[in-house]
């Protein structure tokens, strides 16, 4: 795994976008290159070929790009860095009019990299990233294949980055697997999910195993249950034929809160090499029982006010029916079967429109025992909690009780805090400089193999069949501005629990 401050750069290498005018690549990938070569970890040699179906010349490519990043900086209260974005932009290419499922396309592309290659001695090195809609992986991989742009035997380095989403369910995820892997090896393959690009997350391995104080007590003995969330305050952003397709359990639940509960949970791992850890998850996976319809509650956001903003419902909202069963909230309840976490229960929830922007796993210690305490005014003790807080604020609280200054016995929950921000220097980043640096190094430690996006899947396919035959009472069942739908209360209600206050997470 990388770190920003300490590695060299990668070798040459020439990066290739399909989808290089689309919005992931100008707000986040050619930010995120930008940001490397800030921090010294881009290519001293680099080529940056751009396909896309529309017609642009270089320079109009690296000037609607300019203008993504300048908005980007202007939030953040930086400026352009001239020179530095000079660097980047004179080793951007544009294929113009590249259509993705003709031939012709990868005709031209192969000659634009030779030609690459033998001016800038490139080694043969590239990265091939696949920042489309999910209907064209397949097209490209086969198109790539047949071009021979991604064989093993050639020169230097074949490697893919494909996005989410991997698949719909459990099929599909199954035949894009057989596809990539009919033209490429699985170590050339790179499923990205930009949440395991975040500090904290990369942290839990390190506050785990290389810390004696914590792993002794990361198990069932110790811990009563652990509670995951994923809260959004905003809605869908315009992309309401996409969300009208894939629903928050498709879009959230088997690659990013699967790939945290993996990270949490995990049995520790023979050695930091990616092979070993990815080994691990998967295992982790084999040992969840599949979800049942009751293990899980979903809602949809009606209008609301959020954060002083009067929003509209889902329902409301562009290109979504007006009469949409689509779920835009998902909260569950996991186990995993195992010696470690047997009987320890693991709450997922993720939803749009609530209360606030806020990512957090927190872990519940068990209750203390009240003995000692029976004859002093303590009434009761509040529980133990670790919370690794992702986003926005990066950093750990460890809450445990205090006695309060006085004669008298009175507890109170106290917390130890370390924010990222305080202890070190964080370079300028949009979450995705770690997983495209790793890429190029060749490093998928952070990236799932095909065994674990399938394992996912088939985990939540008993739901999303459910779900096919059924249709959700009482949609839309939440108020944007508020916590998500009673539902979710009564699912942990059942088992004597309760949620942490979205509008507290991280802060107690």
């Amino acid at each position: 795994m990388s770190t920003q401050s300490h590695n060299p750069p990668p070798p040459p290498c020439a990066i290739v976008i399909f989808g290089a005018n689309g919005d992931l690549t100008k707000r986040l990938i050619v930010p995120a290159l930008y940001n490397l070569a800030r921090t010294g970890l881009l290519p001293e040699r680099l080529t940056l070929i751009g396909v896309d179906h529309n017609k642009k010349t270089d320079a109009e490519w690296q000037g609607a790009v300019k203008e993504f990043l300048l908005g980007i900086l202007k939030k953040n209260g930086e400026a352009l860095d001239e020179k530095l974005w000079g660097q980047v932009a004179r080793r951007m290419i544009f294929l113009s009019g590249g259509d993705f499922e003709k031939t012709e396309t990868y005709q031209r592309l192969c000659e634009c990299l030779e030609a690459e290659d033998k001016k800038d001695s490139l080694g043969g090195n590239v990265l091939f990233y696949m920042a489309v809609a999910d209907r064209f992986f397949a097209t490209i991989a086969k198109m790539l294949g047949e071009a021979g742009l991604v064989s093993s035997e050639a020169k230097g380095f074949r490697r893919v980055i494909v996005e989410k989403p991997f698949g719909h369910d459990l099929h599909s995820a199954k035949a894009l697997n057989a596809c990539l892997l009919k033209y490429l090896k699985e170590e050339q393959i790179y499923r990205i999910d930009h949440f395991l690009g975040k500090e904290t997350v990369q942290n839990i391995m390190a506050l785990r195993f290389a810390n004696g104080l914590f792993e002794p007590i990361w198990n069932r003995d110790r811990i009563d249950h652990i509670q995951i969330t994923v809260a959004e305050s905003i809605g869908i952003e315009g992309r309401g034929n996409f969300y009208e397709k894939t629903g928050a359990l498709r879009d959230m639940v088997p690659n990013h809160l699967f790939q945290l509960v993996a990270m949490t949970a995990m049995e520790p791992p023979v050695s930091f090499d990616a092979e070993d850890i990815r080994a691990k998850k998967a295992e982790l996976f084999k040992a969840m029982p599949t979800l049942a319809v009751t293990d899980v509650v979903r809602g949809q956001y009606d209008a609301g006010t959020v954060q002083s903003e009067q929003v509209v419902a889902y329902r409301r909202e562009p290109n979504v029916a007006p009469d949409s069963n689509i779920e835009t909230y998902v909260a569950m309840r996991l186990k995993i079967d195992n010696w470690r976490w047997a009987g320890v229960p693991f709450y997922l929830r993720t939803g749009k429109r609530l209360n606030i922007r806020s990512s957090e796993i927190a872990i519940r210690f068990k209750q203390a025992p009240f003995a000692l305490f029976r004859n002093t005014p303590v009434d009761e003790l509040d529980a133990d909690w670790l919370i690794l807080r992702i986003q926005p604020d990066e950093g750990i609280r460890l809450r445990f009780n205090a006695k309060r200054p006085g004669p008298a016995m009175t507890l109170e929950s106290v917390s130890m805090r370390f924010n990222y921000k305080d202890y070190f220097h964080q370079a300028p980043a949009v979450g995705y400089e770690t997983l495209i640096y790793d890429c190029l190094t060749g490093d998928a430690t952070l990236f799932q193999r095909a065994d674990q996006v399938e394992a996912a899947w088939a985990l939540v396919e008993p739901v999303l069949k459910g779900w096919a035959h059924t249709t959700p009472r009482h949609f839309p069942n939440y108020a944007a501005g508020t916590e998500g739908p009673s539902a979710a209360n009564d699912l942990l209600a059942k088992d004597g629990r309760s949620w942490r206050d979205i509008r507290i997470l991280g802060g107690k």
